[in-house]
């Protein structure tokens, strides 16, 4: 639950109720020292994921055309 938000610096600052098993859970496997870092890092993590499923529906939807060899030898 969302109490009060003020952004500071591009970041924000929120109250919020966390599931305190998971919490500590979270900070034991990660190794995360504060709540702060592993909600944070919690945050990188579904968002990166999400991206990479965005980009995983479009797989057989676009059409390539070229050389993967001609791809290779520009690489040397």
């Amino acid at each position: 639950m969302c109490i009060g938000i003020q952004e500071v610096i591009g970041m924000l600052r929120t109250n919020i109720e966390l599931d305190e098993k998971l919490v500590k859970e979270g900070l034991k496997l990660t190794r995360k020292k504060t709540k702060k870092e592993l909600v944070n890092h919690a945050l990188q993590e579904l968002v990166s994921r999400l991206k990479r499923k965005k980009i995983l529906a479009v797989e057989g939807k676009v059409k390539w055309s070229g050389k993967l060899s001609d791809l290779r030898k520009s690489r040397t």
